[in-house]
């Protein structure tokens, strides 16, 4: 059933991405699918997302990529502004996935965390 309801920020390189999206579906659910890679979201948008998952910025970054360090974030004094900026600028540095569903929102790392939202 199409749930334009619940929205996965979504990589289907990243296992973990395509977990969660298979725990949706085997529960028969097709959630609106973001590909941020493809559509970055802006900065305004990150914010409001950061907002709705109630979570530092930094837990949402990719600190292995190689702009994380390339860019400074690493640097504690960064503040959530900058890196909402660099991230709305390199979205690979998003972690992922993000799942928002009309129970909450959350970095579904394991892909099991999904299970929680639906």
């Amino acid at each position: 059933m199409n749930r334009p309801d619940i929205t996965i920020f979504h990589n289907n390189r990243c296992s973990n991405s395509r977990g969660a999206l298979a725990l949706l579906r085997e529960r028969g659910i097709e959630p609106n699918i973001v590909d941020y890679l493809a559509t970055p979201l802006t900065a305004p948008e990150l914010a409001e997302l950061v907002a709705h998952l109630g979570v530092p910025v930094r837990d949402l970054l990719r600190s292995k990529e190689a702009q994380f360090k390339e860019l400074g974030l690493d640097n504690a004094a960064v503040g959530d502004v900058q890196l909402i900026q660099a991230v709305a600028a390199h979205p690979v540095l998003l972690n992922r996935p993000i799942v928002v569903t009309p129970k909450g929102a959350r970095l579904c790392r394991p892909p099991e965390l999904v299970l929680e939202l639906i």
